[in-house]
């Protein structure tokens, strides 16, 4: 069973340039992650600025430069932690992130399980994510948040994506074991360059 939300598209498995992180949800305790989850989305960040080079003769190349690896580091840690934090820990799925460069846009993807238990609760708000004003939604969430001091989940990553840096989301839900169900869910960010 596949099932799609949001402007999910595959990218290209032919991408000429790209980067894949994988993780073992098994080997580290969550909270030992949080640190891999910053370094790993900073090189990121730093290997994809060998693209954009910036020439400091050129303040506007080198703004574009700071832009994009600021850019890439926030979407990179935000779907890394939210990956880590969502992911399934009853499963051995791995998780990943991939990085494709594209002529007019970044591409990202993180893979992880999800508990199908969680899942219809995770639709439903991807239904209302993708169906709304983000600036609204986002306010709105921030407002919710200050009001709930305890929430564990700020729900702010995707809405700031979508508000501050043009971002196109999507996901896909695919059942990738039957017994035990394992959901793997990829979340799909494309940011125009």
């Amino acid at each position: 069973m596949t099932q799609i939300f949001g402007d999910y598209c595959e990218g290209e498995p032919n991408s000429p340039e790209f980067l894949i992180i994988g993780f073992s949800p098994s080997s580290v305790p969550l909270k030992q992650r949080w640190r891999n989850n910053g370094l790993s989305a900073d090189f990121m960040a730093d290997y994809l600025t060998t693209f954009f080079l910036g020439n400091e003769e050129n303040p506007a190349s080198m703004r574009r430069q700071a832009e994009i690896k600021s850019a890439v580091g926030f979407v990179a840690n935000e779907l890394l932690e939210n990956a880590m934090k969502f992911t399934d820990e009853r499963s051995a799925f791995p998780i990943s992130i991939q990085l494709q460069l594209h002529p007019n846009c970044l591409m990202f993807f993180t893979t992880n399980s999800v508990e199908p238990e969680k899942i219809s609760q995770f639709q439903s708000y991807l239904e209302e994510l993708t169906s709304c004003d983000p600036e609204e939604m986002y306010l709105r969430q921030l407002e919710k948040n200050a009001l709930e001091e305890m929430s564990t989940s700020s729900r702010l990553g995707y809405l700031t994506m979508m508000s501050d840096y043009m971002a196109r989301l999507g996901w896909k839900f695919e059942t990738v074991q039957k017994d035990p169900e394992v959901v793997a869910v990829t979340t799909m960010v494309q940011l125009p360059v």
